[in-house]
């Protein structure tokens, strides 16, 4: 087992390299083409190569999109196969804690909770490797109060590090009966960037303040909402339940409802909990036994000069 893992390792590794090796031809293929249509002189680092690139460029269709990365690999199965999802608790958890991570098995479907104990960090990942597991999910909280939630893909990452806030378990409202287990429908709203929904082919944009901004923008916004929408199976058609992420300022408002049909033209929409508010900081490429070590994808860097004005999850 051990020996597989790290053969499966190496060729995900491998994977990586000759994955940056196609961005930088891909980009080259690029500049000259542009070159070429604008009528300008061919760059002086593209010129060595010019005829042999041009000759790739006749062969190349429209229908492509760029270089398929390794992001394609991660949830080559999503869809195909429903996910199996592990629920956690970080060390020593409260009642409360414990009581959200129970609602959180219940927001999923086919989703386990196992109770932390001592179990380290690496010891967990193997096990849910070993079982097939493709998501991780740990949350965590301060003095009883669910503030974070680590969402881990399985086997080799992204892992995407969420804080909680404004969190209203369905233990807090009284009366509120039992909660459907149909797989929802998902609502992803504003979701308009790039970094949203996860995709790597960013388009190549001149290289000015604000373009950039709307470029970085665009590559997280696609990233999110790939991570959260895999962790559910494709529902049914007649599914009367939705699960809601809408974003706003960046901060995602997580809703779970029901809903039924009073007549044939109106619908009454009931929630049904938990509900919360998120908030994106950081992506990882690895798992969290590597978390030391995992190249970091994207991070939130709310002390600099413009990070009261910058949207990543939406260009609005």
């Amino acid at each position: 087992m051990l020996r597989r893992e790290a053969r499966l390792r190496k060729e995900y590794l491998y994977r990586k390299a000759q994955e940056a090796k196609l961005h930088g031809i891909e980009d080259k293929k690029q500049r000259l083409k542009r070159a070429l249509e604008e009528n300008r002189l061919i760059p002086t680092e593209v010129r060595r190569d010019a005829l042999a690139l041009q000759q790739q460029i006749e062969y190349d269709d429209e229908g492509g999109e760029g270089v398929a990365s390794h992001v394609d690999d991660e949830y080559k199965w999503a869809g195909v196969e429903d996910p199996k999802i592990m629920i956690t608790t970080s060390r020593d958890p409260s009642s409360r804690l414990k009581m959200f991570a129970k609602e959180m098995k219940l927001v999923f479907p086919n989703a386990q909770r196992m109770n932390r104990g001592k179990h380290e960090v690496g010891a967990l990942v193997q096990a849910c490797k070993a079982n097939d597991v493709t998501d991780l999910l740990i949350v965590h909280e301060h003095r009883g109060m669910p503030d974070g939630l680590i969402v881990c893909h399985l086997p080799f990452g992204p892992t995407a590090y969420f804080t909680l806030c404004n969190v209203v378990m369905r233990h807090d409202i009284p009366d509120l009966g039992t909660m459907s287990e149909a797989f929802p429908h998902l609502i992803f709203h504003n979701f308009t960037s790039r970094l949203g929904q996860r995709v790597r082919t960013v388009p190549q944009l001149p290289r000015y303040p604000v373009t950039q901004r709307v470029s970085e923008a665009l590559c997280l916004s696609f990233q999110v909402s790939n991570i959260l929408k895999y962790l559910f199976p494709v529902p049914k058609d007649d599914s009367r339940r939705v699960i809601t992420f809408a974003n706003q300022d960046d901060y995602i408002s997580f809703r779970h409802n029901v809903y039924k049909k009073t007549d044939h033209r109106n619908i009454e929409l009931s929630e049904v909990g938990p509900r919360f508010e998120m908030k994106l900081y950081m992506i990882k490429l690895g798992t969290l036994e590597n978390e030391n070590t995992a190249e970091v994808e994207w991070r939130w860097h709310p002390y600099t000069n413009t990070a009261k004005k910058r949207k990543y999850l939406s260009v609005e």
